[in-house]
C-alpha cells in the first residue's frame, strides 16, 4: 500500500532560513518542528514557519522532488515559494485546519 507524501518547506521568523523536507504527516512534522523536536537543524536556526508544501500520492514520489528542491539554488527555491505564497505567510494554521491534510 502506498502512503501519501509531502514536501515542504520550513523558514525561520525572517525568512533568512530555508529547510526542505519530506514526510507522510504534514501535521504531526509541523508540530515537531513548533516544539524543536524537528530536527537538529530546524531546531538550530528556528525554522518553524510552513511556506510551502506540495502533496504526492507516494511517498517515494515525495522523496524524489525533495531531492530535487535540495539542489535548487536559493533564488529558485524563492522563486517556487513566491509562486504561490508571495507574501511569505506562515500557512501551518491552513494545513492544521484542512481535514485532507494528514
Amino acid at each position: 500500500m502506498n502512503h501519501k507524501g509531502y514536501v515542504y518547506i520550513v523558514t525561520s521568523s525572517n525568512n533568512s532560513t530555508l529547510y526542505i523536507g519530506v514526510t507522510s504527516s504534514l501535521k504531526r512534522r509541523l508540530k515537531e518542528h513548533a516544539e524543536g523536536s524537528g530536527s537538529v537543524f530546524t531546531s538550530h536556526y528556528c525554522c518553524k514557519k510552513l511556506v510551502y508544501w506540495e502533496v504526492y500520492p507516494d511517498i517515494e514520489q515525495a522523496i524524489n522532488r525533495e531531492k530535487r528542491l535540495k539542489r535548487y539554488k536559493r533564488q529558485w527555491k524563492k522563486e517556487l515559494i513566491e509562486s504561490v505564497n508571495p507574501e511569505w505567510e506562515d500557512l501551518g494554521m491552513m494545513v492544521a485546519g484542512d481535514p485532507e491534510i494528514v
